[in-house]
């Protein structure tokens, strides 16, 4: 009797992280000083938390974040990247704040880039709305390298990892999910005029 209630239990978590990754909730929102034209390679922060975890998780996340990166035309750089990642999970509920705009691909289509010398009759302004996020969140954040400030926020919430090599799975497609919303290649990449070198 044992065994089929550990396997029952099993399969229910399975299952679960299945339906969890397809119902979670997939916001983002960008900074308007965003320089999404310039951006061209990319590093992960290093730190605590899971950006700096080594198990298979952790290392999930990241290639997930890599492959889709590498798609979209950016490229690894250890010594002076555009772009930094910083990805985390959250526990539990939480509140927080995101700003309703256009999306990012028209913003960058349209060449906009807000900045000091913007006048302030041509600023979008942020206009920000509350949300309170479902259990369960992984945030990835870019973080511009020349200003040390967050340009892109995607995160999934309600999202359900668990244990066993199910949660590699739900963990990748939350990554997938949350860069269907940042669909941002680099300038020239779809041209066939992106540099061949790592």
């Amino acid at each position: 009797m044992k065994p089929s209630i550990t396997l029952f239990v099993g399969l229910a978590l399975a299952l679960s992280g299945c339906f969890a990754a397809r119902e979670a909730r997939i916001e983002s929102d960008y900074s308007y000083a965003g320089n999404f034209r310039r951006y061209r390679t990319y590093e992960f922060v290093t730190g605590d938390g899971l950006a700096s975890d080594t198990s298979k998780l952790g290392e999930a996340v990241r290639d997930a974040i890599r492959l889709r990166l590498k798609v979209q035309g950016y490229k690894t750089n250890k010594r002076r990247p555009d772009l930094l990642v910083n990805f985390r999970v959250f526990e539990g509920d939480m509140r927080f704040r995101g700003y309703v705009q256009e999306e990012i691909s028209r913003w960058v289509k349209e060449e906009k880039v807000e900045d000091e010398e913007t006048p302030s009759d041509y600023r979008q302004g942020y206009q920000p709305q509350r949300m309170l996020l479902a259990e369960g969140t992984l945030l990835i954040t870019l973080i511009d390298n020349r200003t040390n400030r967050a340009v892109w926020n995607g995160y999934a919430s309600g999202v359900t990892v668990p244990s066993g090599p199910q949660a590699e799975i739900v963990l990748r497609r939350s990554v997938r999910s949350i860069f269907d919303q940042y669909r941002v290649f680099t300038e020239g990449y779809l041209d066939g005029n992106h540099m061949t070198e790592n």
